[in-house]
């Protein structure tokens, strides 16, 4: 039952991974050649300050929108599920997908309609007398990170609010009894139930945002450098393949990194429930 899904994985991803990495400790040639001769220059260039750089400043853009998507989607995941009533829930549910139902990169575009200096919202701004001229709102880090957040809050919501409906509602209920207000009791109580989720949601936002391409290149204007651009121009600008194979391998080996804490925390959180 196993063999047609195992043979797919095999033939689509497998393979053409492995043939990224064997790349990557290859030269690269002239107009995108590769010279099969074995080498660890490309992992020197990796190594390099600038490439690093780049790399850093890419997991700090994932990471704050990371952050702010958590921020935004924990009190919208107990809304739908502990306030909401099942019609609502079902709509407000809609409402969370409803976005990718169009294509990335036409709500990518639309935010360009919005954030530039001749924009709907610097319009609306002088319009109503509160600048004198347009702001910058694009091309810079901050229009990334809104465009990451609005790209990538339903990856965070969903997995909280999955967690959140597997509570037993007289868990909070006992809580509130024993005087605990709301607030405290959605930070006591629920908060250390809903790990699993919240681990889930982090990495569901996180992984692609740090090897996004289109958003950092249309919002940030190509002066916000994100490693996904690096790598996309390593192959198809500069036809660099080799090298760009050692960026691959270096962005997989974080993500590992990232998947081995996952595993680690969410092991913990068991551990911590079963002793509780």
């Amino acid at each position: 039952m196993l063999a047609p899904a195992l043979l797919w994985w095999a033939i689509f991803l497998a393979l053409p991974m492995g043939l990224v990495l064997a790349t990557a400790f290859f030269k690269g040639g002239a107009y995108g050649a590769i010279i099969y001769e074995p080498t660890l220059r490309n992992l020197e260039r990796a190594l390099d300050p600038l490439y690093v750089g780049v790399l850093w400043h890419s997991v700090w853009l994932a990471a704050l929108t990371t952050v702010i998507c958590l921020l935004l989607g924990y009190p919208a995941a107990v809304y739908i599920a502990t306030r909401a009533s099942a019609r609502t829930r079902t709509l407000l549910l809609v409402l969370v997908i409803l976005p990718f139902w169009t294509n990335f990169l036409i709500r990518t575009y639309a935010w360009i309609v919005l954030l530039n200096r001749e924009g709907v919202i610097n319009g609306a701004l002088e319009g109503l007398g509160i600048v004198d001229e347009p702001l910058s709102l694009l091309y810079n880090d901050a229009a990334v990170v809104l465009g990451l957040v609005y790209g990538y809050l339903p990856l965070m919501i969903l997995p909280l609010y999955a967690a959140i409906e597997r509570i037993n509602p007289e868990v909070l209920e006992a809580a509130t009894d024993l005087g605990a207000r709301p607030l405290r009791a959605l930070r006591t109580v629920m908060l250390p139930l809903i790990v699993p989720g919240i681990v889930a949601g982090c990495v569901f936002v996180f992984v692609p945002s740090l090897g996004n391409i289109p958003v950092p290149e249309l919002l940030g204007g190509g002066r916000s450098e994100m490693i996904g651009n690096l790598i996309n121009r390593q192959f198809l600008t500069t036809r660099d393949w080799p090298f760009g194979s050692m960026l691959v391998l270096t962005l997989m080996v974080l993500l590992m990194a990232l998947l081995v804490l996952q595993s680690f925390v969410l092991r913990r959180s068991r551990q911590v429930g079963v002793d509780g």
